[in-house]
């Protein structure tokens, strides 16, 4: 900033802000200050400079400034490489494969007041002649402006320390890991690797903090990446709009990362086109096996083989569906990783035998921190080579998945958590039978994690806010390309302890990922907390498993599409701004709006519907959105509406796949995919597409094919016509 510069800032004021603007003024000359110097032993802060020549090269090319030069390329699948200081799009952890090829229609070339610039089909990227990178839609409409970076060299030689600050417009609002409710719309974020644990056992996580960020705003959507592993901090405000005045306040971000150069990538458009060119980048998630969409119960303590079988015959006596048991650290011998006490444990696969036979899977639980025989209290991260033939003989022992654990003792970061998940990940589709799917969970990641797993968030924040916690984490991380999270259902005590255990386990219900813990000394199940609890709890996982048809075709339609299973209320209509601040609601895939209950005592609550027609799925009534309604939530269940039209393949009385379908309004028409779960490690299935018409009371449904529309072979239920049911 020059002697000019700081007479603008003062004008632009004006007089009746004039002490406004001189404490604005003061505050940026020591910005100024505190830019230039760096924090710690570092030289004089240094900036690109300016354009000094230029290479071009396919899908853009490279731009060479005083002191350093700035690569950028256009791939064929849309989305935009940047990186400084000679930085190219590969190594890269998170990449599924090598870099996209780059699009040989873009090319670099001369822009205004000596800058340059990159015009492809979905996106113009703009670079100034000293460095600032401009964003823009098709039509020229700013999306974001990343300033020139600046980086402080150490004296000593060391990595180079690197800040960039960036703008959105005042009406883009930020979403992406933790939501918009951890860490809300403004402040500190760690966007980098370095993480530590927090403890051990189902409380302990490390958060999944990959350096992902969607955008939302007017002109469109768009996905920042930074792809730099470094420790750092992202500072995010949202901008403000001037209510018609033409006084925006612009949104702004600043990047600080303890190592460089700066690189990323940007994909631009409408979210769903943003998530699959995200997921062609980064790889399609995993695929869970149908039984990961059920109940898993975590098993803790030091309890053996006939403790498990307790547990299980407590689950089915009461009427509680059951899929899966995870065993903790406490069926390890001495809690080292891939071990197995044999006192207690000593026929393990004969119980894993005994217990898939009544369709439920052994999961074990391995610390990713393992403790080193000769360094007695500390730990060491286990070589991800050597880690998968020892994942191929947990298989063996009868173990269907794992489930990681970080000890807090250990440095233990998101990167080191992908690697050890692809190492599980390797080693069970080694170890497991041909026709099944291995299931792997974490408690931390990097991007590109999804190709190997899902994540799990131990119980998360305490008290009622862990529920909006919870939420706003699963949200996040679908945003960011990882569909298959959830938090864990785990409660203790008694008054309002059971309410909110209740409550825990009502949105769990709804989550891809369903895990339940001890909530008692006797570590089982919902019945410790009495007979009232224990009918909710059944309640509401009778109604999982009723949903399990629908869980596994959104898990199918993500590995496809990128799209997330649990998505914001405004994902098909970002363009409806009312929807963006909607943090207590969601929709699971594309036919169900849920509206959990977040605060304690409530009996009912509003819930904002799109636009459409919405039926309360436990009354059948109909809503027309746009609108605010406000509805029972009692205690034994949670509001979930069914829009209009939409085909959900849910479970039958006997077992089978039978279709539900909501009447569309009169006049209108519906549709749906079924997606059926082709056996573990089949063939990828066919997926069938139904149509839905109505005219009066007349509800007509087809499957629709190739060779033309045909009579459903399931089953359909037709709910919403004048609030009765009726079958086909």
């Amino acid at each position: 900033m020059n002697g000019r510069d700081l007479v603008r800032s003062w004008w632009s004021v004006g007089v009746a802000g004039a002490a406004r603007g001189l404490r604005t003024v003061r505050a940026a000359w020591r910005r100024r200050g505190a830019d230039a110097t760096g924090p710690g032993p570092r030289v004089r802060a240094r900036v690109p400079g300016a354009v000094r020549e230029v290479e071009p090269g396919p899908g853009g090319g490279v731009i060479r400034f005083a002191r350093s030069e700035l690569r950028v390329l256009v791939a064929v699948n849309g989305a935009v490489f940047w990186g400084w200081d000679g930085a190219g799009p590969e190594p890269s952890c998170a990449l599924a494969g090598a870099c996209p090829e780059p699009d040989p229609r873009a090319e670099l070339e001369p822009d205004t007041d000596g800058g340059w610039r990159v015009v492809a089909e979905r996106v113009t990227v703009a670079v100034s002649r000293h460095g600032a990178l401009e964003v823009l839609t098709p039509g020229g409409v700013l999306l974001r402006r990343d300033l020139p970076p600046r980086w402080w060299e150490a004296e000593d030689g060391g990595p180079a320390r690197w800040m960039q600050r960036s703008e959105v417009p005042a009406d883009a609002r930020y979403f992406g890991p933790g939501g918009r409710v951890v860490g809300a719309r403004d402040g500190a974020h760690r966007p980098g690797n370095g993480g530590t644990g927090t403890g051990t056992g189902t409380g302990s996580t490390v958060p999944v903090t990959m350096p992902v960020r969607l955008v939302v705003a007017d002109a469109g959507t768009h996905l920042l990446f930074v792809d730099n592993p470094c420790n750092g901090t992202l500072t995010l405000r949202e901008g403000v709009e001037g209510a018609g005045s033409g006084h925006d306040r612009v949104g702004t971000g600043e990047l600080r990362m303890e190592g460089g150069p700066v690189r990323g990538w940007v994909m631009v458009g409408t979210p769903a086109r943003v998530l699959l060119t995200w997921a062609s980048l980064t790889g399609a998630p995993a695929l869970p096996p149908a039984w990961a969409f059920g109940h898993h119960h975590v098993r803790e303590g030091a309890g053996g083989e006939d403790e498990v079988r307790r547990l299980v015959a407590g689950h089915l006596e009461r009427g509680l569906p059951l899929d899966a048991v995870h065993l903790g650290d406490g069926h390890l011998d001495g809690g080292r990783a891939f071990t197995v006490d044999q006192d207690r444990f000593p026929k393990l696969p004969v119980l894993a035998d005994e217990l898939r036979r009544e369709g439920i899977r052994l999961v074990s639980v391995v610390p990713a921190a393992v403790r080193a025989e000769d360094r007695r209290g500390e730990g060491v991260v286990p070589d991800p080579a050597d880690a998968r033939v020892r994942y191929a003989g947990q298989a063996a022992r009868g173990f269907a998945g794992v489930w990681h654990t970080v000890d807090g003792s250990v440095p233990f970061g998101q990167v080191d958590a992908a690697c050890l998940a692809r190492a599980a990940h390797d080693g069970l589709w080694d170890g497991v039978p041909a026709d099944e799917r291995p299931l792997v969970l974490s408690p931390a990641g990097w991007a590109g994690s999804q190709r190997f797993g899902g994540v799990w968030s131990g119980e998360g924040a305490v008290g009622w806010p862990g529920l909006r916690v919870s939420l706003a984490q699963v949200l996040g991380r679908g945003l960011c390309g990882v569909p298959f999270s959830g938090p864990d259902v785990v409660g203790g005590g008694g008054g309002g302890a059971s309410e909110l255990y209740v409550r825990r386990m009502q949105l769990a219900a709804y989550l891809p990922l369903l895990r339940t813990g001890s909530v008692g000394p006797a570590g089982g199940g919902p019945w410790e907390y009495g007979a009232g609890v224990l009918g909710h709890a059944r309640e509401a996982l009778d109604e999982r498993r009723r949903l399990l048809p629908y869980f596994v075709t959104l898990a199918h339609l993500a590995r496809r599409t990128g799209a997330p299973m649990v998505q914001p209320v405004w994902w098909p209509v970002p363009e409806e701004r009312e929807l963006l601040d909607c943090e207590d609601a969601f929709l699971l895939g594309d036919a169900l709006l849920v509206a959990p209950v977040l605060e304690p005592g409530a009996v009912r609550r509003q819930v904002r519907l799109p636009r459409g027609r919405w039926y309360d799925t436990a009354t059948g009534r109909a809503y027309e959105g746009p609108a605010k309604v406000l509805v029972d939530a009692p205690l034994e269940r949670i509001p979930v509406f069914a829009r209009a039209g939409a085909v959900l393949p849910v479970r039958g009385e006997d077992g089978g796949t039978e279709l539900e379908v909501w009447a569309p309004a009169p006049g209108r028409s519906g549709g749906g995919l079924v997606v059926p779960d082709g056996g573990d490690g089949g063939e990828e299935p066919e997926v069938e597409r139904y149509s839905v018409t109505r005219s009066g009371p007349r509800v007509v449904v087809r499957r629709e094919r190739e060779d033309g529309a045909q009579e459903p072979s399931r089953p359909v239920r037709v709910r919403g016509l004048d609030g009765t049911d009726g079958q086909m």
